[in-house]
């Protein structure tokens, strides 16, 4: 495979953000020495702190994630976070880092615990717009199926990446409504990939074009993820669709 990307990964700069379960890594520096001895050539992702409360958190984290890309800038792609409560502000963001940062990812949105808001709102259709507009593909966690097709039904020209596959029957249906709609894709990070088969029946079902590779770390492991995917009955072209071409097709970066 010419390139290897994690499109779905969530770096720090303070230890204290770091959600890894079991403590590690530390550091940043663990952190992407860990991605490289992997494998990877890239990784993508947001930069997440519990509970954040206002939209000055959610610009700093953002800033967190452009100072990230400058210590890594052939290796980080930022994901970014926007706000449903101030969509108005948030789509100033997205102009100013899309256009003037050259960010082309939003999200992991991860509602529960940055209070991004449901994501079919008012607010945050006013965000899609913009997104939809600067090309930025958008990466939820969403386990209510009704709202993920409500965001993708109204929104058929935007890239929406649906985070995790989830458990078995849950997965089932994700992979349905991806099949269902042209603009959705999803990432194989967290659970789900541990079953085995998953991976080939979900290109059955959807095609391999619109998944892509993601491990989540540090909460989950890449290298138990990499291991699945590997193991999995896949042609060569389907790999790389899934480990790279789909993420750089979604990005503008091929």
């Amino acid at each position: 495979m010419s390139m290897m990307i994690d499109a779905h990964i969530h770096p720090f700069i303070e230890a204290e953000n770091s959600i890894a379960p079991f403590g590690t890594p530390l550091t940043l520096e663990e952190m992407m020495a860990e991605l490289k001895a992997c494998g990877f050539s890239k990784v993508c992702g947001s930069v997440i702190q519990r509970d954040p409360a206002t939209w000055e958190d959610i610009q700093r984290l953002n800033r967190v994630a452009l100072k990230i890309r400058d210590e890594y800038p052939d290796f980080y792609e930022p994901g970014v976070h926007v706000l449903a409560s101030e969509p108005e502000k948030s789509c100033r963001e997205l102009e100013y880092l899309r256009r003037e940062c050259d960010v082309r990812w939003i999200g992991e949105l991860v509602h529960y615990s940055m209070q991004t808001g449901l994501y079919n709102t008012s607010g945050m259709f006013a965000i899609y717009e913009t997104a939809r507009d600067l090309e930025m593909p958008v990466n939820i966690h969403c386990s209510d199926l009704d709202v993920i097709e409500d965001v993708l039904r109204n929104f058929p020209s935007m890239n929406l990446v649906i985070a995790h596959p989830e458990d078995v029957r849950n997965a089932k249906a994700r992979f349905e409504l991806v099949r269902k709609y042209p603009n959705a894709c999803i990432d194989i990070s967290g659970t789900g990939l541990f079953r085995w088969g998953m991976l080939r029946y979900a290109v059955d079902r959807c095609g391999s074009e619109k998944i892509l590779f993601g491990s989540d770390f540090p909460v989950c492991s890449p290298g138990m993820n990499l291991g699945g995917f590997a193991a999995e009955h896949l042609t060569d072209a389907e790999r790389e669709n899934i480990i790279c071409r789909n993420f750089l097709r979604l990005t503008r970066r091929a």
